[in-house]
C-alpha cells in the first residue's frame, strides 16, 4: 500500500502543507502518480529515521500481514548475533564481511543480498550519524528465510560511510527481513531504540554481548507499553 499525503501527514504528525514544502524542495522522496503523489512506507521510514523524525508505529499496519514469524527486536538480535572486530576497508567489504557472518540458509545467493544492499546505499547513506548504520537492502523480500534478522557489528576501525553527519561508522545494525511488514517493524524498532541514550552509551563502549540484549530488551518494553 502506498501512501497518500493524508496519510502521510497523520504518520508524522505534520500539517499537509509541511508534506507539499518537503516535495517542492525534494527533500522527501516521491513519487507522482495520475497528479497525486504518493509515498512508499519503506523509504518514508529510511528517510524519518536519518532525519530524526518521530513517526507512528502504525506505518507498519495494512503492509504485509501474511509474516512468516515474528519476534522482538531483542529476539531478532540473538538470531543475527552480536560481532566485534569486524573487517572492512569500505561499504563493499564490510558488507560483505557481514553477510558471510549471517547465519542464513544455503540457498541465499549472498552476492544478490549484498548487491541489494549496495543498491540501497547508491540511493542514500544509512548511515545515522553518532558513528551508527542500518544497511538493509532497499526492498526486503530479497531472500527467503523464515523471520527478521538483525545482527550488530562493531568494526575493527571506524570507516567513512557518507553518514548523515559525515562522521565515520563503527557500529553496524544489519537488517535482512522476508516481509515488507516484518521489515518495517524491526527497522521502526531499532531506530526507537537508538535514541535511547543508554542503549548509545552501551554500544559506544562495545559492551558484552549480553549488556547490549539487557539494554536493547529494556528499552524495548517501553514501546510495547
Amino acid at each position: 500500500m502506498q501512501l497518500s499525503v493524508k496519510d502521510l501527514s497523520k504518520l508524522l504528525n505534520v500539517a499537509e502543507r509541511t508534506i507539499y514544502r518537503w516535495i517542492k524542495q525534494k527533500s522527501i522522496p516521491f513519487y507522482r502518480i495520475h497528479d497525486q503523489y504518493r509515498f512508499n512506507r519503506i523509504e518514508i521510514l529510511d528517510w524519518v529515521t536519518a532525519q530524526k523524525i518521530n513517526i507512528s508505529q502504525n506505518i507498519f499496519h495494512d503492509a504485509d500481514e501474511n509474516d512468516i514469524a515474528e519476534f522482538s527486536l531483542t529476539e531478532t538480535i540473538k538470531k543475527g548475533g552480536i560481532y566485534y572486530r569486524v573487517e572492512g576497508k569500505d561499504k563493499k567489504s564490510l558488507l560483505g564481511s557481514v553477510i558471510d557472518l549471517l547465519s542464513l540458509p544455503d540457498d541465499v545467493k549472498k552476492e544478490d543480498l549484498l548487491n541489494a544492499m549496495l543498491v540501497r546505499e547508491e540511493l542514500g547513506s544509512t548511515g545515522l550519524g553518532d558513528g551508527i548504520a542500518i544497511p538493509h537492502a532497499r526492498y526486503p523480500v530479497v531472500v527467503h528465510i523464515p523471520y527478521a534478522i538483525v545482527s550488530i557489528c562493531f568494526l575493527e576501525k571506524p570507516i567513512d560511510y557518507d553518514a548523515i553527519d559525515g562522521k565515520p561508522v563503527n557500529c553496524l545494525f544489519t537488517l535482512v527481513s522476508p516481509t515488507v511488514r516484518s521489515h518495517l517493524k524491526m527497522l521502526s524498532r531499532i531506530a526507537y531504540v537508538l535514541k535511547n541514550t543508554d542503549v548509545k552509551e552501551i554500544l559506544v563502549r562495545q559492551k558484552s554481548r549480553e549488556v547490549i540484549l539487557s539494554e536493547i530488551e529494556k528499552a524495548e518494553q517501553f514501546l510495547n507499553k
